[in-house]
């Protein structure tokens, strides 16, 4: 009786024991050829973990993670994981063919080789978007289509994936197809053309049936969550009544939304924007964010008085190109059209061309074109060789301190080109005016009788 006893606590204490959890995943791999001396893991953009490189360029660790998509930065370049507790991952690749090189190996591998695998397909298909989005609606649709179509076929043809991963994973390639596709009307009329532009019934009718109110989705798949943002900023673009629209943002029922919602907002506090005093309520409504609602209300007050009519800021003794400097005040009597820009901002030296131009229309009539560089100082020199090698004409000055200059500040420039129109007396006609290429600014020039 005592052995059987014995016998049976034995067998309880070993029926008992269970094998400890994996609540990790192993990280490991190669980095050939390494740019920095690091790799990095995000989710979304909160880094977890960064993670030092060898002398070989090898690195191993342990990350602490929910299942889920990650992002593997190395330097510039970025790659997409999908990572559940118990993996055991190794990557490897090289700098000089990111894309093309990067491989995974170990439990958890199939699911991110294919991840690698439908980045390649975007690549091989060579989208030229200016084109693409110009087509007429057959062609863009059959375009998005074959796109979408070689993602299935590869999510398809991937072995061991579970049922679950296979599933989101078809939601991704389904959603990232919408968000072509609810481009399509507004890209379609920038680059078609078209001013006045608008999609077919039968193209809109494939938005009619979507969910905009999925919250598991829009916490787990950025697709998902990029279709969602751009739905309601399509919707703000389009109403008379910003306000209604905030209003629905607010009762949809997704939390993370409102706040991802209003952050996405911060650049329509702005001049040129019509209904700014709806954008800022509306912001105000949806953030919980006090640190935030803080910077949109001191912008906001700033963009108030910038409204047509205000006195404009003022700049004071910039650096003229020919010599000497030069103030706001010192063109007063005429129009100035101030064209806010830098050396190493491609879109500036892209209006170049128009805004010669425009000048060379308007030479001898009542306005002074300044451009106005807001390069640092380290790169004066570059600035004085390109106003001189690109023959840029009007006044050619140099803010005193650039992105930190009390105009730039003034005038709440967050991104240039920025252009910017007074009047004779000193008086903002427009604090963000069209750009040369533009022709609105002609008509606008004309309506001034300038």
């Amino acid at each position: 009786m005592k052995r059987l006893l014995a016998l049976s606590i034995v067998t309880t204490l070993f029926a008992c024991k269970e094998d400890p959890k994996i609540d990790y995943v192993l990280f490991s791999g190669k980095i050939e050829n390494p740019t920095v001396k690091s790799v990095s893991v995000f989710q979304g953009r909160e880094k977890i973990k960064e993670i030092q490189l060898e002398q070989d360029g090898t690195f191993s660790d342990t990350l602490t993670v929910e299942n889920g998509y990650y992002n593997l930065d190395h330097g510039r370049e970025v790659a997409y994981m999908y990572l559940e507790k118990g993996d055991s991952i190794n990557v490897s690749l090289d700098t000089k063919e990111f894309d093309e090189t990067i491989k995974y190996s170990g439990i958890g591998s199939s699911k991110n080789n294919f991840l690698a695998e439908k980045v390649l397909i975007e690549e091989k298909a060579d989208i030229d978007i200016s084109k693409v989005y110009a087509m007429e609606e057959p062609e863009f649709i059959a375009v998005m289509e074959d796109l979408k179509n070689s993602k299935v076929k590869s999510l398809e043809s991937t072995e061991n994936l579970s049922s679950e991963f296979k599933a989101t994973e078809k939601k991704n390639i389904d959603y990232d197809y919408l968000i072509n596709l609810l481009n399509y009307p507004s890209y379609h009329k920038h680059f078609a053309k078209k001013a006045e532009f608008k999609a077919s019934d039968d193209f809109m009718t494939r938005f009619s049936s979507i969910d905009y109110n999925n919250s598991k989705d829009y916490e787990a798949l950025d697709s998902y969550k990029r279709l969602v943002q751009i739905h309601y900023a399509k919707k703000l673009r389009d109403s008379d009544n910003p306000s209604l629209i905030f209003d629905e943002v607010s009762n949809a029922g997704i939390d993370a939304l409102k706040e991802d919602f209003s952050k996405s907002l911060r650049y329509d506090i702005s001049p040129s924007n019509e209904n700014l005093k709806a954008f800022y309520d509306g912001i105000m409504k949806l953030s919980s964010d006090e640190k935030y609602k803080e910077e949109i209300t001191a912008k906001y007050d700033k963009v108030s008085k910038l409204a047509k009519g205000m006195p404009s800021p003022a700049f004071v003794e910039y650096e003229n190109h020919k010599g000497g400097t030069t103030s706001l005040k010192d063109l007063k009597g005429k129009y100035v059209y101030v064209d806010v820009w830098a050396t190493w901002c491609g879109p500036c030296i892209r209006e170049i061309p128009s805004l010669k131009e425009v000048e060379k229309q308007f030479h001898g009539k009542n306005i002074a074109f300044v451009s106005t560089s807001i390069d640092k100082a380290s790169a004066h020199n570059t600035w004085v060789e390109m106003v001189k090698n690109k023959e840029l004409g009007g006044i050619q000055l140099m803010a005193d301190n650039d992105w930190n200059s009390q105009f730039v500040k003034d005038y709440a420039i967050e991104g240039i080109p920025r252009f910017i129109l007074i009047d004779p007396d000193g008086n903002i006609v427009s604090a963000d005016a069209p750009r040369p290429s533009n022709l609105k600014l002609v008509e606008l020039f004309k309506e001034l009788n300038i």
